[in-house]
């Protein structure tokens, strides 16, 4: 039987403006029903992504506090929560974390839930949790999110040069991982460097947080150290003449199972108590991680719902793919039905983190779209 998935397009008028369809969506995928009712007041981890300073893409301030208000009115009291990143930015740690979500705009005045670093403040916070799986016996995830009642899982959908994209799934496994277990997924993950085409201009050097990335004395050439490097794939954006790439060989698909993995252990703890929302707009060709976004791939389609993570990211993904790309993108070929991930990464073979969570029993591949 197919998994539902609810869709709600972004037309609005006087009559139906986008707060009451928001509205009629939640309450399509009963996010009451997610919520403790033995337990007085249970807490609700609402788990977004703040942006990083500078970037503009992620999630609208409005849309979340209208699921913030849906949870304080059926009995839950949520909080806005995130676990800090494995590299050095603006939300490594929680000082910074905090301050640049209040300044994205998640400030109490705006959403109404306080601010919570899911692992603590400077990411040990965790749980570790057994799962027995192909890559990993046991996994750390976050302490905040998995004392929670219930999770509401908010993800802004967009192209990821590591995942191919990044949904619901991702914002579970890599998002809900303490730094030591984001740490365990991209380890094993180091881009190549075309030495031949490489300048030595030096760029991948000085945005590399784990200076992983250094010149060869004698060439002047770049030079990756697989030991050091946590597989961020900044250095892939940031060259100039585009001679990093993602290397060709067993690394991305282990990295797209691992995650599935923490998501699956995740899962354990919050089975019919999550919802997940996919929003998918300003489809940015990589990830709200970096300090700037790049033109949207095509335009904005709307908001997805459901309680099956694995149904609600194929969705997603196919409804990006039948759509018409934007001229001046980031996409090499603008036509509707193309495969947009593999033609902005065509190494990734985005359809295995699908695969892999489906047979890890997270959810169904086949759905059925209900627009609202």
């Amino acid at each position: 039987m197919p998994s539902q998935v609810y869709f709600m397009d972004l037309r609005a008028s006087v009559k139906e403006p986008n707060v009451k369809r928001f509205q009629q969506l939640l309450a399509a995928v009963d996010v009451k029903g997610i919520i403790h009712r033995k337990k007085k007041r249970p807490l609700m981890a609402v788990k977004l992504h703040f942006g990083e300073k500078g970037n503009t893409a992620f999630i609208r301030p409005n849309f979340v506090r209208w699921v913030v208000d849906a949870l304080w009115d059926n009995g839950g009291r949520p909080f806005l929560t995130d676990a800090n990143t494995v590299y050095v930015g603006t939300r490594s740690e929680s000082v910074s974390h905090l301050t640049t979500a209040i300044e994205n705009g998640f400030a109490y005045a705006v959403v109404k839930a306080p601010l919570i670093i899911a692992d603590g403040l400077t990411g040990k916070a965790e749980w570790e949790v057994p799962i027995k799986k192909r890559h990993f016996q046991r996994v750390f995830l976050a302490e905040a999110i998995m004392e929670a009642e219930g999770l509401a899982v908010l993800s802004h959908f967009k192209l990821h040069e590591m995942a191919g994209f990044g949904g619901a799934l991702k914002n579970l496994g890599m998002g809900c991982a303490s730094r030591r277990g984001k740490l365990a997924q991209h380890s094993n993950i180091s881009p190549k460097v075309t030495e031949k085409k490489c300048t030595g201009c030096g760029e991948c050097v000085a945005h590399c947080a784990q200076e992983a990335i250094s010149l060869n004395l004698e060439t002047q050439k770049a030079v990756i150290d697989p030991k050091k490097c946590v597989g961020c794939g900044e250095c892939i954006l940031v060259c100039p003449y585009a001679n990093i790439q993602i290397q060709w060989n067993e690394s991305i698909p282990v990295f797209l199972e691992k995650m599935m993995e923490y998501a699956y252990g995740v899962m354990q703890s919050k089975k019919d108590r999550a919802v997940f929302l996919n929003f998918v707009t300003q489809v940015s060709p990589a990830c709200d991680c970096y300090g700037h976004n790049d033109a949207p791939i095509v335009g904005d389609l709307g908001v997805l719902a459901s309680r099956d993570p694995v149904a609600i990211d194929q969705a997603a993904a196919d409804l990006v793919n039948q759509a018409k790309g934007l001229p001046g993108s980031a996409l090499k070929k603008v036509g509707a039905g193309s495969d947009k991930f593999k033609d902005i990464y065509p190494q990734v073979d985005w359809p295995i983190q699908l695969e892999y969570a489906e047979k890890l029993g997270l959810g169904s591949r086949n759905y059925e779209l209900v627009k609202i």
